[in-house]
């Protein structure tokens, strides 16, 4: 295929050499080609809450999953109904999930942060009849939401203890995964052949999960994923990655994602296949678990990496005398680099030197083998990958959906195009649409949603291109570059169009800066609601020699502290158009967080619910005369007109 964009059509193809389309697979398929090829005993790892590593075989693992598959069909679980998953993202989540796959029931897999009224949608909606959950504490957690699930007949209980099943409602059973499996070893006993007619019954175009997103805004959208639309995805994903090493002595992987988001469960898939050893984490012990398991690859999103940076600037700035000179100096030369201009000469030497002081450090926190990482979910932008680039780690950043099993493009380790999210990936199409969406088709894209024929013609047209809802570009040629939300898209009253996801994502990148939500839409300029790092700002703060163990409302109102964030403003501000700088923002303590409702599972910002939140802000930020104390303004100098 040509790696040139078309004029006359402005679609984008996939480059030579990026990779293999291989279609016809189901997800089971996977698994049985990996036991076929690889013997990993160390395949799935979690911890064993002693300080070790609980670890399942990738043979065990398809026995296991087996077993379930037809311990499934013993409890009466037919072929496309739906089993709802509220686990968490471990070893018995993957079991029982290819159990489902293999027994050609439908997966729906529940964000352990969703509120009860999102979980009771979700249940009633694909009209699941089991649930599977991680322990009797998680079915404790949606008890109260069942009654109003009628198709609701039976409660699976992974780890621990069986609850009582008086609590919950009449005529849901209660059991545990363990008696699951021995029902299907105990029928697989009797009929030998028993796996096999499951599995030949499941094909590519079967629905594998209803996946219902977690939805900025309005009601939750079930997204129907097939078979092949995620085998497909995670072989032609991985086959772009031709320095992958498959095997138990290949690539040692570390995973913290929410398997419920098609993002970490693609890459499962494909980790899967390739035979890799897999360790389950959390965020909260993800540092302390990259020192053990010391991986070679990992996927993140954006919002780690930026805390990752943030910390070096935190931790720099509290040193003193030379100590801070040397390391100011080596990150600042690590920030000029630049991957597609790389330095010769003194600045090569400059570099090897800030490497030896300062990324030597990094590469040791990260487990001293990491040689990419994988970043999907949002923005993550030039200056970071640069960085990173410069402490000789890739960061591999990408772009999909949901609906399109997610992905779309990302970035090769040996031609990265920082500020863009890469090539696509094999039997993907792009296009940019008059107003500036980005349009895909391919064998990624989503059957459809779940009980809505009208939502889903809305967005696949006649030819099969789905509407993003992303706003993007070709630049350089070949590569895919996104600039923001179509429905982030914004209108001042001057009749400027303000795009605001670049200068969020600027404030974002500074330490002291947790969040950020640009705001303007039918007023003369933009504002923005800022939320601190409270930790960040306290060490600084300190550092000034203000602010000791004050409260959060006192320590942002420091003349300091307004006037660090002043200047973040500035710098964010830099280079922007005049019309999309800011000119106020409203510094906000209050958490973001997937429990209070302000952010998506994947981090997002729900900027509906938060602009509700802070209505009483924002209107402070646009009102006239005397601004409270919280609201700083950012003075707009009178030459050029930029901030």
């Amino acid at each position: 295929m040509s790696d040139t964009v078309s004029e006359s059509e402005n679609t984008l193809a996939t480059p030579p050499g990026s990779g293999t389309l291989t279609l016809g697979k189901t997800l089971p398929d996977l698994l049985y080609e990996a036991s076929d090829r690889y013997e990993n005993r160390r395949a799935f790892n979690e911890p064993d809450g002693e300080g070790g590593w609980r670890s399942l075989s990738l043979d065990a693992f398809r026995r296991q999953a087996e077993e379930v598959a037809v311990g499934l069909a013993e409890l009466g679980l037919a072929h496309g109904d739906r089993l709802a998953l509220y686990m968490e993202s471990d070893v018995s989540f993957c079991v029982v999930d290819m159990g489902c796959l293999l027994a050609g029931v439908i997966d729906v897999p529940l964000y352990l942060a969703h509120a009860p009224d999102q979980i009771r949608y979700a249940l009633a909606h694909s009209e699941a009849k089991a649930v599977a959950v991680s322990s009797k504490e998680h079915l404790q957690a949606i008890q109260d939401v069942l009654p109003e699930c009628p198709s609701v007949a039976v409660a699976i209980v992974a780890n621990g203890d069986t609850p009582d099943a008086g609590s919950l409602p009449e005529g849901v059973a209660v059991c545990e995964l363990e008696e699951i499996r021995h029902f299907g070893r105990r029928r697989m006993e009797a009929d030998p052949g028993a796996v096999s007619a499951l599995r030949e019954r499941v094909g590519p175009q079967d629905a594998a999960t209803i996946l219902y997103t977690s939805g900025t805004t309005g009601t939750p959208k079930g997204v129907v994923l097939t078979h092949e639309n995620i085998s497909a995805n995670a072989l032609a994903s991985f086959s772009g990655m031709p320095a992958y090493r498959p095997g138990a002595e290949g690539e040692q992987i570390i995973s913290f994602l929410p398997l419920t988001h098609i993002f970490a469960r693609m890459l499962q898939y494909g980790f899967i296949y390739h035979g890799s050893s897999v360790y389950f984490t959390t965020q909260e012990f993800l540092m302390q678990h990259i020192k053990e398991v010391r991986p070679t690859i990992f996927a993140t999103v954006p919002r780690v990496l930026e805390k990752v940076y943030a910390a070096v600037l935190t931790r720099i700035a509290g040193m003193r005398g030379p100590q801070k000179a040397i390391a100011s100096w080596a990150l600042s030369t690590g920030e000029r680099y630049n991957i597609l201009s790389p330095p010769a000469g003194f600045q090569a030497l400059a570099l090897k030197a800030a490497d030896r002081l300062l990324f030597s450090k990094w590469r040791k926190a990260l487990g001293g083998r990491v040689h990419f990482l994988i970043s999907g979910g949002a923005a993550l932008g030039a200056r970071l990958t640069n960085l990173f680039a410069a402490a000789n780690i890739a960061v591999l950043e990408g772009y999909g959906l949901t609906e399109t099993s997610p992905v779309i493009s990302f970035n090769r380790k040996e031609r990265v195009q920082p500020g863009t999210v890469g090539e696509l990936i094999p039997g993907a199409e792009a296009k940019i649409a008059e107003d500036g969406e980005i349009l895909t088709r391919g064998p990624y894209v989503m059957q459809g949603y779940y009980k809505d024929e009208a939502l889903t013609k809305e967005v696949i047209d006649e030819d099969g291109w789905f509407h993003t809802g992303d706003i993007g570009m070709f630049s350089p040629p070949g590569y895919l570059r996104i600039t923001d939300r179509k429905k982030s898209l914004f209108k001042l009253s001057t009749g400027k169009y303000v795009a605001p996801q670049p200068i969020e994502n600027r404030l974002r990148a500074h330490p002291a800066i947790e969040e950020a939500m640009v705001l303007g839409s039918g007023y003369r300029y933009c504002a923005a609601l800022v939320f601190p790092d409270l930790g960040n700002l306290r060490d600084y703060a300190r550092a000034q020699g203000v602010g000791e163990d004050l409260p959060a409302a006192a320590l942002v109102a420091l003349p300091a502290v307004q006037s660090y964030l002043r200047d973040a403003a500035r710098e964010a501000n830099a280079g922007m158009d005049p019309w999309s700088s800011v000119k106020r923002f409203h510094i906000a303590i209050a958490a973001l967080t997937t429990e209070n409702g302000l952010l998506t599972p994947t981090l997002k910002v729900r900027r509906r619910q938060v602009k509700a939140r802070f209505e009483e802000e924002i209107e402070a930020m646009y009102g006239e005369g005397d601004l409270p104390a919280e609201v700083v303004v950012v003075e707009e100098q009178k030459q050029g007109g930029s901030v």
